[in-house]
């Protein structure tokens, strides 16, 4: 039942993340700083996903990006209404609702729903992951100079001075190539179908990861911090197929104590 109502919802979230884009006399767009924008969709979209949860499972926490955390504890349903609102207001595809429901602090049910490519990313705790109701796998490459990897810039984004430039400078000339969907939630869900074989970032927050990390693992990924834990999650993130972890741990985590290093020179 749960697994269910997860799917209708989002599927009519991602249809009102369409009528938005095609409203007459544009889109409203605010600024939640100078670079993180938020539009009306966004704030309509989590307004929708609130109210029907809070109407089916009174009792369950919610913790969305726009709203925040309120509601119970032992369940909680994590929110992102459009993971990739840049990629959204240029009229771009890559863009995602993502909804993971947590129970104890547990991942049990997730799902990420691209509405642009019609595309549903659905995981049960222990029971797999889905794409459109078909299962999906992580892809077998275990070499990471024929890897394809994702990657984002939300510490950029925070004007963080600790960034991923140099994380990515390191990486770029050891693997085939790099994609940019600018949405978290896509790029986890690219890795457990398949198309990528690792996605890592900094400076994310808990509804960018809650849906995703569970589509990963339920494929048969892996999901960790730098050193390859979860207490830097999700601050910071490894996500791959598995294969090829550790040789990506190895890389970041050897960056990161050189960045750390340096700035402790200075």
């Amino acid at each position: 039942m749960m697994n269910e109502f997860l799917r209708d919802i989002i599927l009519r979230a991602g249809q009102m993340t369409l009528e938005f884009r095609r409203k007459v006399g544009g889109l409203a767009v605010d600024r939640k700083s100078k670079k993180d924008l938020v539009t009306e969709a966004d704030r309509a979209v989590e307004d929708y996903l609130v109210g029907q949860i809070q109407r089916k499972y009174p009792s369950h926490g919610i913790f969305g990006e726009e709203t925040g955390k309120h509601g119970g504890d032992e369940f909680c349903w994590v929110i992102d209404p459009i993971d990739g609102t840049t990629s959204y207001i240029h009229g771009q595809p890559f863009y995602s609702v993502s909804i993971g429901v947590q129970q104890n602090g547990r991942a049990i049910a997730a799902a990420v729903y691209a509405p642009v490519l019609d595309e549903l990313f659905e995981a049960q705790a222990g029971k797999g992951a889905t794409l459109n109701g078909e299962p999906i796998g992580v892809s077998k490459e275990s070499c990471l100079e024929d890897s394809l990897l994702a990657t984002g810039f939300a510490c950029m984004r925070d004007n963080q001075v600790y960034n991923n430039l140099p994380f990515f400078q390191r990486i770029l000339p050891q693997i085939r190539d790099i994609r940019r969907t600018g949405s978290a939630a896509v790029d986890l869900s690219y890795i457990a179908c398949g198309r990528l074989e690792g996605f890592w970032e900094l400076n994310l927050k808990p509804y960018d990861i809650a849906a995703g990390e569970l589509i990963v693992t339920e494929a048969g990924g892996r999901v960790t911090d730098f050193a390859g834990g979860v207490v830097g999650l999700p601050g910071e993130i490894i996500a791959t197929n598995g294969h090829i972890h550790d040789a990506m741990i190895a890389i970041l985590s050897q960056t990161k104590a050189q960045i750390l290093g340096e700035k402790g020179k200075e």
